[in-house]
């Protein structure tokens, strides 16, 4: 005989869940009582510390919403988001502290492969001579880009309103993949737009994060049903372009694109740890993702900032046209662009007002520790506010303004030595590709200055350029950056 199924209503499971949650906290603050914990605002059952995120005038920009609430209680500062303890660091003496001092506590890691992979990374993908090797595909896209602003100019009758944020996302990450596979990748344009996804999922709280060990969680969130569907999406695409590259090459050896390089090297099992076909996969679509989102984030930023800045835009067009270039060279090279000084001020200041990615990727506190006279539990998320760090009035004149001349005199760097900015990270685990990212910035931007005069379309005033921001993995603009061209010096066809 069929024995009855016996089903409980989803209401009766919210409501076990709900007093399991509870108990969990309330075990976890009586252990918490007895250690001295930073401090931080008071909490609800379930939920923590989410309101004062979510109900602030900053609810939508948490990067804004925690600085806020650190100006209340600290710089080191104790959030509970959901079931998960949360130390949120603002300051860069507190940076300083679990980035350096306490480093291996919050490794949160031990080595895997992952971190195996990350060191092939360092010495092998983003090694000076790599980055210097892949010059030629920066310079062509570049140039490409260029081209494409001309030709929109000459169909408008001579000058034209053109979606430079647009073209400029499309630009960086065609040159980002021919770096890491050796050509433009034909889904493109499918992969761009599988990456907006990811980063309007990453823009909030979600079920996941706040309750990583509720099975129901899991299945009530739409957010990770969603990631998910992009993730496989991604990898789909990543596995063609691995696929038709191994198809293609016959000497492995000789390859200089990073893919190249990942496969020379599981086929010489030349790495500690054994390189599989899935995380050469997972490491190029970092790259991928990593390297066209940054790159031109900070690159709309940057051209928002010097419209909004007339004479910051007159100086820096004044010294990239001012360049001695030979008579028949009709382009710009990063070989010019390298003695340009103001240009790289202008870069540094965007980085330091617009950084790419407002908090640090999360680490986790692996054993417990005592930071700055507080005693930080094992299992603490840790979040550093780079955004908020670096618009702080104690290590910086005006912070809120856009000014590239503090550098003249500011000797900070974003090597990751100087913790009042770290738009890279800091410590050991400082982005490993800085300077491809940044090559990728300081030629495009210099091209755009170099051949064409910047305007608001309608002749908009300055004041009126929209800076409003969207979180996400980065804070993008809200809105693509769309400006009127005017060519000033040809380009080649």
């Amino acid at each position: 005989m069929e024995l009855p199924s016996v089903v409980a209503p989803l209401p009766l499971l919210g409501i076990l869940a709900s007093f399991l949650l509870f108990f969990l906290v309330n075990n976890y603050r009586r252990c918490s009582s007895r250690l001295q914990l930073p401090p931080g605002p008071w909490q609800l059952p379930l939920v923590g510390s989410l309101h004062h995120v979510l109900l602030s005038r900053h609810g939508d920009l948490p990067h804004r919403a925690l600085r806020e609430l650190a100006r209340r209680y600290g710089p080191l500062m104790m959030l509970r988001f959901g079931a998960v303890p949360t130390l949120v660091v603002s300051s860069a003496e507190a940076a300083r502290e679990v980035l350096k001092t306490h480093d291996a506590a919050f490794a949160s890691r031990h080595l895997t492969p992952t971190l195996a992979l990350r060191k092939i990374c360092v010495l092998e993908l983003f090694s000076p001579r790599r980055v210097q090797s892949l010059r030629h595909v920066r310079e062509e896209e570049a140039a490409r880009l260029v081209r494409y602003v001309a030709d929109e100019c000459a169909m408008g009758g001579g000058s034209a309103v053109v979606r430079i944020g647009e073209m400029v996302s499309r630009m960086v990450n065609d040159s980002v993949v021919r770096s890491a596979v050796g050509g433009r990748c034909t889904r493109r344009d499918e992969f761009l737009g599988e990456l907006e996804i990811a980063v309007k999922l990453t823009g909030g709280f979600n079920l996941v994060d706040l309750y990583p060990s509720s099975s129901l969680a899991r299945r009530l969130s739409g957010t990770l049903r969603e990631t998910e569907r992009c993730n496989r999406n991604v990898r789909t695409i990543m596995d063609d372009i691995i696929s038709e590259h191994t198809a293609a090459t016959d000497d492995i050896d000789g390859d200089d694109d990073l893919l190249g390089v990942l496969l020379r090297l599981q086929k010489n099992g030349a790495t500690q740890c054994p390189l599989t076909t899935d995380m050469i996969a997972t490491v190029i679509m970092e790259i991928f993702a990593a390297g066209s989102e940054t790159s031109s984030t900070t690159l709309e930023w940057a051209m928002s900032e010097l419209i909004r800045n007339p004479k910051v835009m007159e100086k820096a067009q004044a010294e990239v046209r001012q360049l001695p270039l030979p008579k028949e060279q009709d382009k710009l090279t990063e070989g010019d662009v390298a003695g340009l000084s103001y240009l790289h001020l202008v870069i540094r200041e965007t980085l330091r007002l617009h950084l790419p990615v407002p908090f640090l990727l999360p680490r986790q506190c692996r054993e417990q520790c005592r930071v700055m006279g507080y005693d930080i539990p094992e299992g603490t998320k840790l979040l550093v506010n780079a955004w908020a760090i670096a618009r702080d009035s104690t290590y910086w004149t005006d912070p809120e303004a856009f000014k590239p001349e503090r550098f003249e005199t500011n000797a900070a760097d974003f090597k990751g030595g100087d913790f009042e900015y770290i738009p890279f990270g800091g410590g050991r685990r400082i982005c490993p590709g800085i300077a491809l990212g940044l090559a990728n910035v300081e030629l495009t931007l210099a091209s755009l200055l170099y051949h064409f005069d910047w305007e608001l379309p309608g002749g908009g005033r300055p004041e009126q350029t929209d800076v409003s921001e969207a979180f996400g993995i980065t804070i993008r603009k809200k809105s693509k950056l769309v400006l009127h061209a005017t060519p000033r010096i040809p380009c080649s066809r």
